[in-house]
C-alpha cells in the first residue's frame, strides 16, 4: 500500500468519524449497534476500501491518488459529524451546496437541513481537562465518569481528589439521588491538604462552569443515507465539472468516473449500516416490566385482600396513601385499616366507604400480582388509563398497532427549547434539531387520532412561530390559539396552538 499522504489522512480521519464518531456509552440496542459499527469499519470497511482505492488508482499517474483523496474529503466533510451522524453538517451558503429549491412554507428555520433524520439524543462529551481561573489551576478528572442512559438528565457533582503540581484535582461524577456538590467540603479538604493555594467558593464554581462548557454533540440517524448522499454527490460532481474545469480528455473523464465509483462505494458502506440503525430505531420495543394501579373495591376476594394487608409491601403502600392525604396522617396500622375497609352495616354496605377507593399499586406486591390480575375476566377492557415510562418515540411506535386511529385527543407538553428547559442542542442548529425531534414524534402521534381527533400542544413564545409553521407544513388544520397569561411566560407560561386533523 502506498505511503499515506496528508490528503489521504484527513479523509480517513473524517471517515473514521462517521463509523466510530464521538464515544457514546449507555445501555440500549442503538448504542450496542454503534459499537458494532466501529468494529465493522476497522475490520471490514477500511481494508476493503483501501483495496478498491488501490485498484482504482492503478491505471493513472501517482498524483491522481492524492487528488482522489482530496476530492473525497472535499465532498464528504460537509456531511460527516463527530457523532457519526450523516446530514448537512458543514455546509456554508457560499459553497453552493443547496441546489434544491425549498418553498417558504417548508423551509422552517433550517428545518430542511435535518428533516431527513431521526433525532436520537443530544449530549455533552466530557474529557479530562485543565482549567485556569484567576491564576488558580484545576484538573477535572472524568476517568471514572459513568455514562447516562439515552436522554437521561443528571447533574454533575465534584469531589476533591488531591492537590498536585500546583493543581486542584477534582473527580467528576453524575449526581445520584439528588446529591449536590459540597463546595465547603472541597475547600476544607484543600486546606487540610496544606495546599499552597487558597480558593473561595466563587472561583471554584467558575472553574466548574468552564469545565461544563464542553462540546455538545447531536446523535441522528439518516432515514435514507444512500439516497441522500448519492443525490448530494451528484450535485457536487455537477458543480465541479461545470464550475470551471474544461479539460475533458478521455483520461480525465475516466478519472472522474473512478472518483464517482469510489465515492459510491463509500456511500454503500455507510448506508449498509445506517439502514440497520434505522431498523433498530423503528423496531417496536419489548416491555421491560409492567404494573397496575387499581382501587380496593376491585379486590373482590376477601382472602386475597387479607393477604395483601399481611404482605411486607403494605407498609410502603400505607405510607403512600398517607403522603397523598388519602388516609389519616397518623395511620400506621395496616390491620386496623383493613378492619375499617371490611366493616359493613346490617345491609352489607361498607361503613367507611371512602376507603373502598384507595389505589393499590401492584408494584409493591409483585408475588401477589398474578393473583390480583386473575380477578379480571377481561383485564384489557377494565383498564381506563395507561402510563408509559419510555423514550417517547419508542413508546409511540410500540403502542401504535394497538391504538391507531382510536384516540380522540393528543395533548403534549413539549420541551420549550430554552436555556432553562434542560434540553441540550448544538446552538447552530437549535431550532432545526428541536423541530426534527418534533416531526419524528408528531408524525407518529397523529396516527393515533381518529377522523375528527384533536392535537393540542403547549409552547411558549420562543418557539411558537416555528411550531405553528411546522404544523402547517404537516397539513394540520389550525383551529386557534389559547393564550395562558402568566407574569413570567419565559419560565413556563404556555402559549400554544390548538390544531386538529380535518
Amino acid at each position: 500500500m502506498p505511503q499515506t499522504n496528508r490528503y489521504e489522512q484527513q479523509f480517513l480521519d473524517a471517515l473514521k468519524d462517521i463509523f466510530i464518531g464521538a464515544k457514546v456509552e449507555g445501555d440500549s440496542g442503538y448504542i450496542n449497534l454503534m459499537k458494532i459499527k466501529a468494529r465493522y469499519f476497522e475490520q471490514g470497511v477500511f481494508p476493503q476500501l483501501m483495496q478498491d482505492i488501490d485498484a482504482a488508482c492503478k491505471p493513472f499517474e501517482k498524483s491522481f491518488r492524492e487528488e482522489l483523496f482530496d476530492k473525497l474529503y472535499d465532498f464528504f466533510k460537509h456531511y460527516f459529524s463527530e457523532s457519526g451522524s450523516i446530514y448537512f453538517r458543514h455546509t456554508a451558503l457560499h459553497q453552493n451546496i443547496y441546489e434544491r429549491v425549498y418553498t417558504d412554507d417548508r423551509d422552517v428555520m433550517l428545518f430542511w437541513k435535518t428533516h431527513m433524520l431521526y433525532y436520537v439524543k443530544t449530549d455533552r462529551l466530557f474529557n479530562s481537562m485543565d482549567v485556569e481561573v484567576d491564576g488558580a489551576l484545576f484538573y477535572f478528572d472524568v476517568s471514572e465518569l459513568e455514562h447516562k442512559r439515552t436522554n437521561e438528565k443528571r447533574e454533575l457533582t465534584y469531589t476533591f481528589k488531591g492537590y498536585k503540581g500546583g493543581k486542584v484535582i477534582l473527580t467528576v461524577a453524575y449526581s445520584e439521588k439528588g446529591r449536590k456538590t459540597k463546595s465547603d467540603d472541597i475547600l476544607r479538604a484543600l486546606k487540610d491538604a496544606a495546599a499552597a493555594i487558597r480558593l473561595d467558593e466563587e472561583t471554584l464554581e467558575r472553574a466548574c462552569r468552564v469545565f461544563e462548557k464542553q462540546s455538545e454533540v447531536d446523535y441522528f440517524i439518516n432515514k435514507n443515507a444512500q439516497a441522500f448522499l448519492k443525490e448530494q454527490f451528484d450535485l457536487w460532481l455537477y458543480q465541479y465539472v461545470f464550475g470551471g474545469e474544461s479539460n475533458f480528455t478521455e483520461a480525465r473523464l475516466k478519472q472522474l468516473q473512478a472518483i464517482k465509483e469510489i465515492a459510491y462505494r463509500i456511500i454503500d458502506f455507510i448506508a449498509q449500516f445506517e439502514d440497520e440503525l434505522v431498523r433498530v430505531w423503528n423496531k417496536p420495543k419489548f416491555v421491560l416490566n409492567s404494573h397496575y394501579v387499581m382501587t380496593l373495591d376491585k379486590i373482590t376476594d376477601p382472602k386475597l385482600l387479607k393477604k395483601i394487608f399481611a404482605h411486607k409491601g403494605i407498609k410502603a403502600q400505607v405510607q403512600e396513601w398517607r403522603d397523598l392525604g388519602m388516609v389519616d396522617g397518623k395511620a400506621k396500622d395496616p390491620k386496623g385499616l383493613l378492619e375499617k375497609i371490611l366493616e359493613t352495616d346490617l345491609l352489607g354496605a361498607p361503613v367507611h366507604a371512602q376507603y373502598q377507593f384507595l389505589p393499590l399499586d401492584t408494584r409493591l406486591f409483585s408475588d401477589l400480582e398474578l393473583d390480583i390480575l386473575a380477578l379480571f375476566d377481561d383485564l384489557d377492557a377494565a383498564l381506563d388509563g395507561w402510563l408509559v415510562h419510555s423514550e417517547n418515540y419508542q413508546a409511540l411506535n410500540t403502542l401504535l398497532p394497538k391504538f391507531q386511529e382510536r384516540v380522540k385527543c393528543v395533548h403534549i407538553d413539549l420541551p420549550y427549547n430554552t436555556e432553562t428547559s434542560g434540553f441540550l442542542y448544538t446552538n447552530a442548529y437549535q431550532h432545526s434539531n428541536w423541530l426534527t425531534m418534533m416531526e419524528n414524534r408528531a408524525s407518529v402521534a397523529r396516527k393515533f387520532l381518529d377522523g375528527d381527533g384533536s392535537f393540542l400542544t403547549h409552547i411558549d413564545e420562543n418557539e411558537f412561530d416555528h411550531l405553528y409553521t411546522f404544523f402547517r407544513s404537516q397539513d394540520f388544520n389550525y383551529l386557534g390559539t389559547a393564550i395562558w397569561d402568566k407574569r413570567n411566560p419565559m419560565l413556563g407560561g404556555p402559549v400554544g396552538p390548538r390544531v386538529a386533523l380535518g
